[in-house]
């Protein structure tokens, strides 16, 4: 991958990239001896998805064969398709499979696997779980359980790294948990304050208090979700640096006390505390700084005895002054970063120091070339806060991968995305010369990925990457908020051009249909054969109604006998003609509006017509007639309803009880996050539908309300 590019950037970059094909060469020869004298040969991977497909295609390459692990809910995923041999291990929820280590370290016996990977999340950082593997004789490919359990532990880790000379950032990281204590520490400190669980990542179990009056509704929720997420709501509080950088290094230790740093990645912006665009190196980091942070990064390491993958993440202010923020033992999502800048395989480096090998290249060995993004795609829905959601992927289309672009994913098209897990569908890492050329890169790409079923952040990832600020590289962890009228534009109306554009697609979509009816009937003649449009003496115009959003736009359509299309929306005329092209399991619409030809691809599901162009997507509805929308909303709700499927933590309120605007109802989990459920309007409860521990549908009535009537009785 970004080995190859080397050849591509002139003078002595040939070298360079022959060079380190010939230490991979070595590296790989070295490995084949290894796994004669050791024992790795099948690998387990207890994870899923993504990451889950990332590891075996880096073990396929090795030769060594993996062991899937799934869930009822993922009986037919990916990642067990790629395995040589796959277990199930329990039903959906990750506490009864793909956290139940017992579970998982059976499988190993079973399967008779050497070594198991935990990818992130789940297991990965759980030091039970790494010291149940050592004493089943089972190599666990990550850090000693040690360095988990002092790193894995913030107040710990904080601890450490100043005693090792590591800069920290001020915070309580002390043993006493009551309410009172850290409400105390907070004011200490001054707000505002971060609150952390002690056994953190991924963004959970972390709030921001403001002010002393939100601390502990704050505090609490924050304690919700740590204990859902980690079983554990020990928290610490440090100090909030305003518009941080969050900047983190790749470290790699082995077995013999080495230990390098890779460079480091910047992931600043970020919603809900979670990373969503990743880039490596750094924005505007020079050499001086990265230097002393990678030499802060091997010494965090070395405090600890670190094995293996590793992050060590930064507060980075805006003098590029930085402080430890915590330790990631295992391999961060976003490592193909730096896969691409230094021309490694991460994976690959993980099983040769588990196996006993020492770190593949020495620090002076590992060079940095050019710059690369990754962009996560997610379902979700930006525009409603970044709401996760849930459902098939009924069309499925990405850019083509090659050297200098990754796809990085655990679904097919069909596939579903889950409720019970993250909602992430896929990495999208691209690589090139430059920032400005891996940005270009990046957006193209983002173009080239379609998905229709449930939505997702690309067009926001588009919005996002093509920011004035984000292309300078001004990126901080408030980016997104700073920016959010210019990132979250107001809507406007779909351009007349590209509704004709959409009503020509649906001529020619149904034009197809009745071709290929008349192709399998008998009657090549018949009426209901034809959707030509062409009437004796006469211009047949047919009126098409389509949806903008919620307006309803008329589309006058004249059929012309030369096979072309008059529309007229409002006062405007347009001359449309095109045609529809199939190319691989894809269709696509070539058409002429008013002489301008365009291709955009086309999918018409579930009555609506989507179209996705170079530069840009529509999404056109057809209306549904009133006597079926009625059957199929139900009728209307007054109450609040599940922004999204999941299951009911708390709840709050009972039948009777008075409520204001705001007050919380319910609290609920989907997709490993916590969403506190809130009364739309005042009044009186007047049934609530779902209990604790019950799951809910999206849209589904979770809590009714008296009639105004009623209450004035």
């Amino acid at each position: 991958m970004a080995l190859a590019a080397a050849a591509e950037r002139g003078r002595g970059g040939l070298g360079v990239l022959r060079r380190l094909q010939w230490n991979q060469v070595q590296r790989f020869v070295k490995w084949a001896s290894t796994i004669g004298g050791h024992s790795i040969g099948k690998i387990l991977i207890a994870n899923r998805g993504e990451i889950a497909c990332r590891v075996m295609r880096t073990a396929k390459k090795m030769g060594v064969k993996s062991v899937a692990v799934y869930s009822e809910a993922d009986r037919n995923s990916m990642h067990v398709a790629m395995a040589d041999e796959a277990y199930c291990i329990g039903p959906a929820p990750s506490q009864q499979s793909y956290l139940a280590m017992e579970k998982i370290l059976q499988v190993a016996k079973v399967s008779a696997a050497q070594a198991v990977h935990p990818g992130y999340g789940f297991l990965s950082e759980n030091t039970e779980f790494a010291e149940l593997c050592k004493q089943q004789g089972i190599i666990f490919i990550g850090p000693p359980s040690s360095a988990i359990r002092d790193m894995g532990i913030k107040s710990t880790s904080k601890a450490i790294m100043s005693a090792a000379g590591v800069p920290v950032v001020e915070g309580y990281h002390g043993e006493d948990q009551s309410d009172e204590c850290l409400k105390e520490q907070a004011k200490r400190i001054g707000y505002p304050v971060m609150i952390k669980a002690v056994r953190g990542g991924g963004g959970k179990g972390m709030r921001i208090a403001h002010s002393e009056k939100e601390f502990l509704d704050q505090l609490e929720s924050a304690r919700r979700e740590a204990k859902k997420s980690f079983n554990d709501d020990a928290m610490l509080i440090e100090k909030f640096v305003d518009n941080p950088r969050h900047v983190e290094v790749q470290v790699f230790g082995d077995q013999h006390g080495n230990a390098v740093y890779l460079f480091e990645r910047d992931c600043s912006v970020q919603r809900r505390h979670q990373k969503i665009i990743e880039e490596a190196p750094g924005p505007g980091i020079n050499p001086e700084v990265r230097k002393r942070l990678g030499e802060a990064t091997v010494k965090a390491a070395k405090a600890v005895n670190y094995v293996g993958a590793g992050t060590v993440e930064f507060i980075m202010d805006s003098q590029h002054n930085f402080y430890f923020m915590e330790m990631n033992t295992r391999l961060q999502v976003e490592h193909p970063v730096t896969e691409m800048i230094t021309g490694t395989d991460l994976v690959e480096w993980q099983l040769r120091v588990a196996a006993g090998e020492k770190i593949p290249l020495k620090q002076e060995e590992i060079l940095l070339q050019g710059h690369a993004f990754e962009a996560r795609i997610y379902a979700e829905d930006p525009n409603n806060n970044f709401m996760p959601g849930a459902g098939p992927l009924l069309h499925l289309s990405t850019p083509p991968a090659d050297r200098f672009t990754r796809i990085e994913t655990g679904v097919r098209q069909g596939d579903e995305v889950s409720v019970h897990y993250d909602p992430m569908i896929a990495k999208l890492v691209v690589w090139a010369e430059d920032r400005p050329a891996a940005l270009r890169k990046l957006r193209y790409s983002l173009h080239q990925y379609n998905i229709v079923g449930l939505s997702t952040n690309i067009d926001f990832l588009l919005s996002l990457s093509g920011h004035p600020q984000f292309e300078a590289g001004n990126v901080h962890t408030n980016f997104i908020p700073q920016h959010h009228d210019e990132l979250f534009p107001t809507k406007k109306a779909t351009p007349h051009e590209v509704m004709c554009q959409a009503a020509l697609g649906l001529i020619l979509k149904e034009k197809m249909l009745t071709d290929a009816f008349r192709d399998q009937s008998e009657d090549k003649f018949s009426p209901f054969a034809s959707s030509t449009g062409r009437r004796i003496n006469i211009c047949y115009t047919r009126k098409l109604s389509l949806l903008d959003g919620e307006n309803i736009v008329d589309v006058a359509v004249s059929y012309n006998q030369d096979g072309s299309y008059k529309m007229q929306i409002q006062d405007k005329t347009f001359l449309i003609s095109g045609e529809m092209l199939n190319e691989g399991d894809s269709l696509y619409l070539r058409s002429s509006v008013n002489g301008t030809v365009c291709k955009a691809k086309l999918v018409i599901l579930d009555n609506t017509i989507y179209l996705f162009f170079p530069e840009g997507s529509a999404q056109i509805g057809l209306p549904v007639p009133k006597y079926l929308s009625a059957v199929s909303s139900g009728g209307e709700q007054s109450g609040a309803v599940a922004p999204m499927t999941g299951t009911v933590e708390k709840v709050f309120v009972k039948a009777g009880d008075k409520v204001q605007a705001g007050d919380p109802l319910m609290v609920m989990i989907a997709m490993k996050m916590e969403h506190t459920i809130r009364a739309p309007k005042a009044g009186v409860i007047k049934k609530v539908n779902f209990q604790e521990g019950a799951q809910a549908n999206r849209h589904a009535p979770l809590v009714e309300f008296m009639e105004e009537e009623a209450k004035s009785k």
